[in-house]
């Protein structure tokens, strides 16, 4: 079980180098307020003077502590491994001067300070990067620490004026780390109640199941007081535990006290003032029971850790197969990408495309429904009489007979109105192209592979030369589908074998003969007919001097035509209708539904067709080789394969954190079972 930290520190090592924080290790984090003593507790577990000191703030930006306990049989490895002599008894890295090895302490505290001034500023500025040190030692137990700087109230330097929020926020974004053990460091001779460090991780840790406290400087309480209620957990309930150290005052620092006579100190006076709980206090005590805590944490953290790895692994291999990988023949890479967007779209319109739209109707299926539904529904909604009015109907016939009065209904009059009918089927049939031209745009869109986020040069020149197809393509439809109801107004066919009314004209004019004979009866003299006044003719209060009708020319003298109707062909009649008049325009009515049903189902039919074949079968049939003989063909196509600095940039931290997991899993494989009991 021994093993398992240096498994959490490789682990660490490998994840510093993506600056990745998905991976939650095991770790133990030490908060406490400004000079409440953390560094000086470190240093005792080390062993080692090796921390900045000074006045105010110090630590000013994380520190990871890793310590890693030689015993006789590891020293030849790791010495070999770090290319020290096997007379070295201690010696520490950093994990930002990469393979260089410092043996003088002294050193490696000049070069934290180096490294914090260069990042954070030398007056006093904090900053969110950690450093990683590794020290080597015979007289040290393994551990991971995570110093933090201390919490503080007022910005002093270049300290922000927020800066007691950016270092609570540090903090907390260590210690959520439901992985993390929280060892809050509090001065013995200040008060619990006001203590910073147990508030935050009473925040976060409420029921304190992760929370180890650690009550420095006990020699400095004032004469009379002693920590022994907080000591036996009477005031704090933590679970982890509460162990007192005495630490090395200024004084002794400046005396170059050495560490290890400050433990046989510290040892001395606890023995004296709590000899009862002396044995579960002290520096010593403290360092085993991190190693044990810590140990115990990883072996309960290492399935659920496992299994994460695993996960993510699978998804960063899934992210960076999207991403593409590295063109080798940008030629053969190009039409292979024309081809796929080609037979997408082709799919799409299809409805064999591998992702099938469930929300919405797209493709194929839009331009379907376009047909039967929204341009069908529309010619329905079209009344084969609309806009024509009875007078409407009588001017046509009566223009159509010329000066002398027709006994039949004139077939010119027919025409003339059926043809004004049909023209008004040309506008849904424009708008339905356009709906289709439409959709098709659309589907360029719905067609994006991974490629087309990958160039986006390349998927812009692609939607380019695919609207300018489509463009080509629309005026030449919408002649077509003009022509189509052209050729309906070109040739009124009236032998049509779905014109069943066709006959009714001479059926009518049979009745009307035998109706007249009827009301004629046998005398001859009734069969004349009979003038009527002038003012029946022209309606009641109308001279005939002052008609002024449709055939009038203007001013001139002499004859004024009179005129039986209204000027306005929207205007309703201002006489009864005779019985021819009556029934000439139901002649004519129901011609005109016949006929403009058999037209509009010709063209309900024929205009998808053309559409189809003009617009979409054209477009489909010639996608492909549109876009080889404008992109592939061209010497662009190395311009066109240039990949964003985004797009570039994400796959490269893919890359680097999919070989960080792997590594990372490789590293947990080599934990035997058998290490973790």
């Amino acid at each position: 079980m021994e093993n398992l930290i240096p498994v959490m520190n490789k682990l660490q090592e490998v994840f510093s180098t993506v600056g990745s924080d998905s991976i939650q290790l095991p770790q133990i984090v030490v908060v406490g307020s400004q000079s409440c003593g953390k560094s000086s507790v470190l240093e005792n577990l080390v062993g080692r003077d090796f921390l900045p000191r000074g006045v105010g703030i110090v630590t000013r930006r994380p520190l990871v502590l890793q310590l890693v306990h030689l015993s006789d049989e590891d020293r030849g490895r790791f010495a070999a491994e770090d290319n020290v002599s096997l007379d070295t008894e201690e010696w520490a890295k950093f994990a930002h001067t990469k393979s260089k090895v410092y043996t003088d302490f002294d050193e490696v505290r000049k070069e934290i300070e180096r490294e914090t001034d260069r990042l954070a500023g030398s007056n006093k500025g904090v900053l969110n990067e950690p450093m990683y040190l590794k020290i080597f030692s015979s007289n040290v137990l393994t551990l991971t620490l995570v110093d933090l700087p201390g919490i503080t109230k007022v910005p002093v330097g270049e300290q922000p004026e927020d800066i007691e929020m950016q270092i609570r926020d540090m903090i907390v974004s260590y210690i959520q780390n439901p992985n993390a053990i929280i060892l809050a460091v509090h001065a013995a001779n200040t008060d619990f109640a006001t203590s910073e460090a147990l508030k935050i991780a009473k925040d976060i840790d409420p029921e304190g199941r992760r929370t180890l406290v650690v009550v420095t400087k006990l020699d400095l309480m004032d004469a009379g007081t002693d920590a022994l209620d907080v000591l036996c957990h009477r005031v704090i309930p933590v679970k982890l535990g509460i162990i007192g150290v005495v630490n090395r005052s200024q004084l002794d620092i400046k005396n170059q006290k050495s560490i290890q006579d400050a433990l046989k100190d510290e040892i001395t006076f606890i023995q004296k003032k709590y000899p009862a709980i002396a044995n579960r206090n002290g520096t010593r005590f403290l360092a085993k029971t991190l190693n044990r805590l810590l140990m115990n944490h990883i072996k309960e953290c290492l399935p659920e850790l496992k299994t994460r790895i695993n996960v993510m692994t699978s998804q960063f291999q899934m992210l960076l197969a999207s991403y593409g990988e590295r063109i080798e023949d940008e030629g053969q890479f190009l039409l292979q990408v024309i081809t796929r967007f080609a037979t997408e779209y082709c799919n799409t319109i299809e409805g064999t495309a591998r992702n099938i739209e469930t929300s919405e109707l797209c493709g194929g299926a839009r331009i379907c429904y376009i047909f039967h539904e929204t341009y069908g529904r529309t010619l329905d909604a079209i009344d084969a009489l609309g806009g024509l009015t009875t007078m409407d109907i009588l001017t046509a016939v009566r223009n159509a007979t010329g000066p002398r009065p027709a006994l039949f209904v004139p077939e010119v009059s027919f025409e003339l109105l059926v043809k004004k009918q049909i023209v008004r089927l040309e506008d849904p049939c424009l708008r339905c192209v356009e709906l289709v031209h439409e959709e098709m745009q659309r589907i360029i869109q719905q067609c994006g592979t991974s490629e087309m986020i990958r160039f986006p040069r390349l998927h812009e020149k692609i939607v380019d030369v695919v609207t300018l197809l489509l463009r080509k393509r629309l005026p030449i439809t919408n002649e077509m589908v003009s022509n189509l109801v052209k050729i309906e107004l070109s040739y009124i066919n009236t032998k049509h074998p779905d014109f069943s009314d066709a006959g009714l004209v001479d059926t009518l004019i049979n009745t009307r003969n035998e109706t007249q004979s009827l009301e004629a009866g046998g005398d001859p003299a009734s069969r004349r007919p009979q003038s009527r006044p002038t003012s029946e003719i022209n309606g009641p209060g109308t001279k005939a001097s002052s008609l002024n009708g449709p055939f009038t020319s203007g001013n001139s003298g002499g004859f004024k035509g009179s005129s039986f109707l209204p000027e306005g062909p929207m205007q309703a009649p201002t006489r009864k209708l005779t019985n021819r008049e009556r029934r000439d325009v139901e002649i004519i009515q129901r011609l005109i539904q016949n006929y403009f049903l058999i037209v509009r189902k010709n063209i309900q039919d024929s205009v998808p067709k053309a559409v189809m074949h003009f617009l979409v079968n054209h477009v489909r049939d010639n996608i492909q080789s549109e876009l080889v003989s404008k992109l592939y063909k061209s010497d662009g196509a190395a311009s066109l394969l240039n990949e964003s600095k985004e797009m570039s940039q994400r796959r490269q931290e893919a890359q680097e954190m999919l070989s960080a997991l792997q590594k990372a899993s490789q590293i947990i494989s080599e934990v035997r079972e058998t290490q973790l009991w």
